[in-house]
């Protein structure tokens, strides 16, 4: 090996370490304060917003289910609750402002609404691949 590739292998592996550095996540520094881990976690679950697969999207939509912000506001508090629980998929039962039963199914570490059912369709349907159930 010349002088010239030790050369270039050293300049290539200063400019790969050095673009390493700069897009290099930034880690935050560990908070102290006098808060318990169940309100860091309730604080923390509480801020992420609750999503719709689009498959909840289209049962939503088919089945004239609509969701108020109060509702969105219960389900999020629901899914806190059921995280703190350690539920991986839950069935939340919930009485809709706009009237009626509504049975979502959720992955509860995403936070998505996987499925819905109205009322009508919660009679005839087995639930499968959940770990808990929630009624809210």
């Amino acid at each position: 090996m010349t002088s010239v590739d030790i050369q270039s292998r050293i300049a290539a592996q200063n400019i790969l370490s050095s673009e390493s550095q700069i897009g290099a996540p930034s880690i935050p520094a560990p908070q102290t304060g006098s808060g318990s881990f169940a309100d860091i976690l309730s604080n923390t679950a509480g801020s992420q917003p609750v999503t719709f697969s689009g498959h909840a999207q289209t049962r939503l939509a088919s089945r004239q289910i609509t969701l108020t912000p109060q509702d969105l506001g219960k389900l999020s508090s629901a899914l806190t609750r059921a995280a703190a629980k350690g539920s991986r998929s839950s069935l939340v039962l919930m009485d809709s402002d706009q009237g009626g039963r509504v049975g979502l199914v959720c992955s509860v570490p995403n936070r998505t609404v996987i499925t819905a059912v109205d009322a009508q369709q919660l009679k005839d349907n087995i639930f499968t691949n959940i770990d808990s159930a929630m009624l809210v």
